[in-house]
Formats: structure tokens, C-alpha cells, sequence
């Protein structure tokens, strides 16, 4: 990968010290900004390069537009719900948070909210505090035999399950996308939600919040449970329906819920703070030294490793990244993004690309034509886009562009080498290219397949033309009266018809209109 350049870094919020001293470390200049609002934070981004946020800033898409020189936001945490994520991505910003950085923390909350409702702890120690002594009112329930049901499991929702078969409890589970047999590995039997809401004691909640998963236990969920469920949520705010909670705890459906998350925080409702089978905390899951120390440090140590070009961890809109940390990748990276420059130049139409067909050739390229196909687009957009196109944001804004965009790629054609294929006001416009060397260089234009592979760097121009032997001597004369001095000269294989020619020159020739009289199209670009 192209290493990000980050020079400087506001941290938004109060981390662990040895975030900026990591940053520091490795030449990095910080500056700690605490408790902003939103207007200071639009005018102090400005002037930074990178951000680092906990969960309490929120970085909005007013506050991503004010970001001129912003290449990267850094969540020290899990989730990244106070990151306008599609803004940061059309501006080309990576989202990056720290995947596991608090899931032990997490889940031994997670752990401690359902001892607590086994066993009614809090309410008990209130109690006594209160001066009373009643071992009646407290009467609770082992967890030993219990059904627990674990909706979302990653990382947390293993810890979770690990910890609580200690105690005896039968684990069940449902996730979209981790294996049963993976998930049968630490103990989980997985199952649909319709089959899960009726076999559970307790219940806890460990998914992202996403539009699946907004009111996940409602009424309805509710409904198909057993009497007296218990159910915890230490995973964000929403994903059970808090009205429907407060029904299902009136009308004894829920016998008790572990609440550390909130669709508002902190809540202004208090209906479900203040009901006697409600344990609640002020969002305390990721509360531990250790897990903010771990925040902290892991979030500075991505960064670094980014910007150095040595790994990609935690990013959440920019995986296309993470397979282009090697030479070679970046050879491609150039090699794709210069095609689609000298294609973008060389269509004739003045209207935007409506189609792109990326094609990539031999086992040297099977796995690159993720990063490849959005290379080309950086080349073929760049000097279309008001917003500057890269790996980040570049297939969004062609979809903004109405380009259909297609990838596919042959293992028997010639190897290593990249097809591009763009359609244009109904009119197609092609070229393929390679790596010789280290070096980009171009290997058909058009249907001109050129006798010597024409090396992308510098300065060139594009000719096309018919063939005729003075062709060559006009040119040069043209190019010598306008000061502009020849370096190298690339033909087509086959003359037949009009066919492309490629110039390598010292200069850019300052009005192309002075070779319109001999050629047909022309085009030029410095590499």
C-alpha cells in the first residue's frame, strides 16, 4: 500500500497515554483536545491529518466536510456508530476502530450482568445499605442447567459462552456469519432466531447495530420466549426495543433485563432505569484500565503500522487496502491507475464513462483485481471527480458517476496482464497493459497493438492516425517548432486503417490543436 502520510493527529477524547506516546514515537505530532463541541471541532479539524475518538465524539458528516487534510479517524473501541462512515469513505478517510481491543472487558460485564440476575446482587447490596435485612425478597436462581442464548458470535459472544459453560449453562447461539462447526468448536450449538427465543433462560446480545438488527427483541420476539426470560445487552443501545422491554417486564414476559447500552445516552427516560428487575450501567463495557490501555495502544500501533505500509488492522471501509502492502501490489496499483489515465485522455467523448470492464489475466493477477479494478477507476475519474478519487472512496464515486463497474478475470489468457474495456456516449474504448521491470507500460491502445511495449512514465503523447511514411517527420517538425523535443517513438504492429501512435516527449506541448491538421485524435499526460 502507498504509505498515508500522517504528520498530525488530534485525539478527541481521554485515551490511554500510551496512545500518544506510540504516536509521538514514531514522529508523529499530537495534540489532546477534551470535551469540544461540535462547532470547535469543525473549525480545529482543519488542521490535522488524523483523528482519534472514543465513543463520545461524533464525527458527523459536517465535521468529515471541514476536514480537509483528514486521511484517517481512529475509534479506540469497538464499533464505530459515532462515525459518519459513507461520508469518511467519499472523502477517502479510513475508519479504523480497535476490534479487540475491550472484548474481554465486555464480556466479563456481560458475565457479571446475568450473576446479578441470577441472584438479584445489586438490588440486594441496596439494600442492605438501606439498613434492611430481607433474605425472602432476594430469593433468586442458579445458573447451573440454564439455557442461555447468545444472539451474535464473534468475538465477545466466544468469551461469553466460554465463561458461562463454567457455570454450567447449556449455550445456544445464532449468528449470520460465523460457521456452526466454528461455533460448535467452544460449545455453541447454532440455530435459527425462531428457534432460539423459545429454549432460552437468558438471552444477551453481542451484534453491531445495523438495520437487521434494530429492535431485535420486540414485542413479537417477546412474545415467543419463555415466561420470566432474562435478557442482557451490553452491545449497543437499540438492538432490543426499550418499550417493548418496558411492556415485557410489566407483564412478567421478561423477568429482568442487564442493561449497559441505551438508544439515548445518558437516558432521559428513566422508566427502565428506575424498575425494580432492570439493572442498569452508565456504558461501562469497555470501562476497565486494561481494555482502555488496550484501546489506546492498539489504535496508535494500527495507525503507525498503516502509515508505514506494514499492515492493515481494524479498518472498516477500506479493506481493498489490505492486499497492497507488498512491491508488486503497488506496481499493479500504478499500473492499473495509469491505464485508465491514458484511456480517460484518450476517448474522444466528451460525456462520462457509463460502463468499465476490468479484466485481469494469468495466476499472477487472480487475486489483485479487487485493488486493480478500483486503480483504474482512479485514473479514469481523477480528473473527472470534484472529489480527489483513491482506493477508499474511488468505487463509490463511480457508482455517484452512474459507471457500471465489472471484474472478471481468465487464468489461460497471457499472464499478468490487465484488460480495460470503457463504454463512453455508446462509443467503446480499450487498452491493456502490463508490469516489465517494475514498469508500467502499455501494451494495446485501441485495436493497436503496439511492436514494443510502451513504457507508462513521463511525459507522452497519443496519436492517432493514419499510417503513411512522412507521418513520423510531420510530427517531429510540428513538435520542433513548438519547442517541444522527442524522446521516443512507439508504432502499432499492424498500420491497417487508423491506428495509435505513442510519442515520448521532454514537454507538454502547450495547444494539441497544431497537430489536428495531421492526425485524427491526440492526447497527452505526464506520468
Amino acid at each position: 500500500m502507498a504509505p498515508i502520510c500522517i504528520r498530525t493527529v488530534l485525539i478527541s477524547e481521554s485515551v490511554d497515554p500510551r496512545c500518544r506516546a506510540i504516536l509521538e514515537e514514531h514522529g508523529i505530532r499530537v495534540t489532546e483536545k477534551q470535551n469540544m463541541k461540535k462547532e470547535e471541532l469543525i473549525a480545529e479539524i482543519k488542521h490535522y491529518d488524523g483523528l482519534v475518538v472514543r465513543s463520545a465524539t461524533k464525527v458527523t458528516a459536517d465535521v468529515i466536510k471541514a476536514a480537509d487534510n483528514l486521511k484517517i479517524i481512529g475509534r479506540a473501541g469497538t464499533g464505530v456508530d459515532n462515525v459518519d462512515v459513507d461520508a469518511a469513505t467519499k472523502k477517502g478517510i479510513v475508519v479504523m476502530n480497535t476490534p479487540s481491543g475491550n472484548t474481554i472487558s465486555a464480556a466479563e460485564l456481560t458475565c457479571a450482568m446475568l450473576m446479578s440476575l441470577s441472584r438479584n446482587v445489586p438490588q440486594a447490596a441496596m439494600s442492605m445499605k438501606q439498613g434492611n435485612w430481607d433474605r425472602k425478597k432476594f430469593m433468586g436462581a442458579e445458573l447451573y442447567g440454564k439455557v442461555l442464548g447468545i444472539v451474535g458470535l464473534g468475538r465477545i459472544g466466544k468469551e461469553v459462552a466460554t465463561r458461562m459453560q463454567a457455570f454450567g449453562m447449556r449455550t445456544i447461539g445464532y449468528d449470520p456469519i460465523t460457521p456452526p462447526e466454528v461455533s460448535a468448536s467452544w460449545g455453541v450449538e447454532q440455530m435459527s432466531l425462531e428457534q432460539l427465543w423459545p429454549q432460552c433462560d437468558y438471552i444477551t446480545v453481542h451484534t453491531p447495530l445495523m438495520p437487521s438488527t434494530v429492535g431485535l427483541l420486540n414485542d413479537e420476539t417477546f412474545a415467543k420466549c419463555k415466561k420470566g426470560v432474562k435478557v442482557v445487552n451490553c452491545a449497543r443501545g437499540g438492538i432490543i426495543d426499550e418499550a417493548a422491554l418496558c411492556r415485557a417486564l410489566e407483564s412478567g414476559q421478561c423477568g429482568g433485563a442487564g442493561l449497559d447500552v441505551f438508544v439515548e445516552e445518558p437516558p432521559k427516560n428513566r422508566s427502565l432505569v428506575d424498575h425494580p428487575n432492570v439493572i442498569s450501567c452508565p456504558h461501562l463495557g469497555a470501562s476497565t484500565k486494561e481494555a482502555q490501555a488496550r484501546c489506546g495502544e492498539d489504535i496508535a500501533l494500527q495507525i503507525v503500522d498503516m502509515v508505514n505500509g506494514k499492515n492493515l488492522v481494524g479498518a472498516v471501509n477500506a479493506q481493498v487496502l489490505a492486499g497492497t502492502f507488498s512491491q508488486e501490489s503497488q506496481e499493479l496499483i500504478k499500473l492499473g491507475e495509469t491505464v485508465g489515465a491514458v484511456l480517460q485522455s484518450c476517448s474522444a467523448s466528451e460525456k462520462l464513462f457509463s460502463q468499465a470492464h476490468i479484466t485481469t489475466q494469468g495466476d499472477s493477477m487472480k487475486s489483485c483485481g479487487g485493488y486493480l479494478t478500483s486503480a483504474v477507476l482512479m485514473g479514469l475519474l481523477n480528473r473527472e471527480s470534484e472529489c480527489s478519487a483513491n482506493l477508499i472512496n474511488v468505487l463509490s464515486l463511480a457508482k455517484e458517476s452512474g459507471i457500471v463497474v465489472k471484474q472478471s478475470h481468465r487464468a489461460s489468457e497471457a499472464a499478468g496482464v490487465c484488460k480495460v474495456e470503457v463504454v463512453a456516449d455508446g462509443r467503446s474504448y480499450k487498452a491493456s497493459g502490463s508490469v516489465r521491470g517494475g514498469v508500467p507500460v502499455l501494451l494495446e491502445l485501441g485495436d493497436s497493438v503496439f511492436r514494443q511495449p510502451v513504457s507508462l512514465t513521463g511525459t507522452l503523447l497519443f496519436l492517432q492516425a493514419s499510417a503513411g511514411p512522412q507521418l513520423l517527420s510531420s510530427v517531429a517538425g510540428v513538435l520542433a517548432s513548438e519547442g517541444v523535443q522527442i524522446e521516443s517513438f512507439s508504432a502499432p504492429v499492424d498500420h491497417t486503417g487508423d491506428v495509435w501512435y505513442c510519442v515520448g516527449v521532454l514537454s507538454l506541448l502547450r495547444d494539441l490543436s497544431v497537430l489536428k491538421p495531421l492526425v485524427k485524435n491526440v492526447a497527452q499526460l505526464s506520468i
